[in-house]
C-alpha cells in the first residue's frame, strides 16, 4: 500500500496474457479492466452521480484544463475538492489539462518550462507549467493525477517527437518533485508517437521512476488502429507489470478489447456521451441512429436485454420521437445507455479473463458488433 493506493493483479488469461485487477483508492476499489465515464467539467454529460451508480461506474475523469477555467480550481478547493463539489463519492481522475493546452487553444508556444497559450474562452492569457498543473490537480482533489505532458501529434517527424517525448520525461520528473500531497496517486504518462523505440525508451525511462500508475499517451490521435495496436505490442514487456496502465482517450467497443487483450487495464473517452447527444446508440447489434424514420414505429427497447432504465422502461419509437422533438430528455437516456452498456461490456470482459477464455469473448463481440 502506497499513499492510500494499491494495484492487485489478480488473475492473468492464459488465452490472451489480459489482466483482471483490482485497484485499491482512498475512495473505493476499482474492478479492472475499467472504463472511465469522462466528466469534463465535474459532471458526466446528460447524468446525475446517482445514474452514474447504477449503470455501474466505478470511477469517472474530470478534465483540469476546463476546471482550471471555470469555475476555477480555487473554487473547487473551496467547496472541499471534487467529490464534494460534485457530489461523487467514488474515485476521480484528473487530466493533467496538456493534451486541451495543445489542442484548443488558437495560440499556444511550448518552451521546456511549459506552455503559454491563449484560453478559447475569452483569449485570455496563461501558462501551465508542471508544477503548476499538480498545483491545480492538487486543488480539485482528484484520487488519481495525471503528469503535465506533450502529446505528439499525428503525423509527426522524429525530431519533434523525441524532443516532445524528452521534455514529457523532464516534466513528469518536475511534477513528482511539486506533489505535495501524499494522499494521491500520480500516474506518469508514456510518449513517443508512432514510433516504436521511442515508445520502449519512454516506458522504461518513467517505470525507473517508480509511478504509482502509468498513462499511456499520444494514441488515438487520428493515425489508423493498426498502428495504435502495434505500439501496444511493443511497449507491454516494458511496462511494470505491478502498475496499472491506463490508454487515454480510447474507447470504442473494438479498442477496448483490443487494447485489454494488449494488457491495458484503465481506458477512458467522451464516445458514448457524444454520440448520444446525436441519437446513437450502442448495442450489440451495431450503432443504432434512432433519430432516422426506421425507428418511429419500432416499440422495442434499445437493446433487447440490457438492464439499464432506459431499455426497461422505454421504446426505439419514443425516444426517436424525443430526438426528432428536441427534448433534452432523448440525451439522457440514450447516454444512460451507452455507458451501461460500455461498463457491461467490461464486466463481461473481466468474467471472460476470469475464465481464461477472452479471446473467445472477442470472437463473440466481433461477430455480434
Amino acid at each position: 500500500m502506497r499513499n492510500g493506493f494499491e494495484f492487485e493483479l489478480i488473475h492473468t488469461c492464459k488465452q490472451t496474457g489480459a489482466r483482471l485487477g483490482r485497484l485499491h483508492t482512498p475512495h473505493g476499489d476499482i474492478q479492472t479492466p475499467c472504463f472511465m465515464p469522462v466528466g469534463t467539467q465535474a459532471t458526466v454529460k446528460a447524468m446525475t452521480p446517482r445514474d452514474l451508480d447504477e449503470v455501474g461506474a466505478s470511477i469517472i475523469l474530470s478534465n483540469t484544463y476546463h476546471l482550471y477555467m471555470r469555475p476555477g480550481h480555487e473554487t473547487v478547493r473551496e467547496a472541499g475538492g471534487l467529490h464534494e463539489f460534485m457530489h461523487w463519492d467514488k474515485p476521480i481522475l484528473t487530466d493533467s489539462g496538456g493534451f486541451q493546452v495543445f489542442s484548443l487553444s488558437s495560440m499556444n508556444k511550448i518552451t521546456d518550462e511549459g506552455v503559454v497559450f491563449r484560453s478559447h474562452i475569452d483569449g485570455s492569457k496563461h501558462i501551465f507549467t508542471p508544477e503548476k498543473a499538480i498545483e491545480i490537480e492538487e486543488a480539485l482533489g482528484a484520487d488519481i493525477m495525471m503528469c503535465f505532458d506533450e502529446c505528439a501529434p499525428y503525423p509527426a517527424d522524429r525530431r519533434y517527437t523525441r524532443d516532445a517525448m524528452e521534455r514529457t520525461h523532464r516534466w513528469a520528473a518536475q511534477c513528482q518533485a511539486a506533489q505535495k500531497r501524499n494522499d494521491r496517486a500520480l500516474f506518469g504518462i508514456v510518449q513517443g508517437g508512432m514510433y516504436g523505440d521511442l515508445r520502449i525508451e519512454s516506458a522504461k525511462t518513467l517505470a525507473d521512476m517508480d509511478f504509482i500508475g502509468y498513462g499511456i499517451g499520444g494514441l488515438s490521435v487520428g493515425e489508423p488502429k493498426e498502428i495504435m495496436y502495434d505500439m501496444l505490442e511493443q511497449i507491454e514487456p516494458h511496462m511494470p507489470k505491478e502498475k496499472p496502465r491506463y490508454l487515454m482517450g480510447v474507447g470504442s467497443p473494438d479498442c477496448l478489447l483490443e487494447g485489454v487483450m494488449r494488457g491495458v487495464d484503465m481506458f477512458d473517452c467522451v464516445l458514448q456521451t457524444r454520440i448520444a447527444r446525436n441519437g446513437l446508440a450502442l448495442t450489440m447489434d451495431g450503432k443504432h441512429m434512432l433519430r432516422n424514420a426506421e425507428y418511429a414505429h419500432d416499440f422495442r427497447p434499445i437493446e433487447e436485454g440490457c438492464d439499464c432504465y432506459a431499455c426497461k422502461n422505454f421504446t426505439r419509437a419514443y425516444i426517436r420521437h424525443l430526438v426528432k422533438a428536441g427534448e433534452i430528455l432523448a440525451a439522457h437516456l440514450i447516454t444512460l445507455h451507452n455507458l451501461r452498456f460500455t461498463l457491461r461490456l467490461m464486466e463481461n470482459v473481466r468474467q471472460a479473463i476470469a475464465q481464461d477464455r477472452l479471446l473467445d469473448y472477442y470472437q463473440e463481440v466481433r461477430a455480434a458488433f
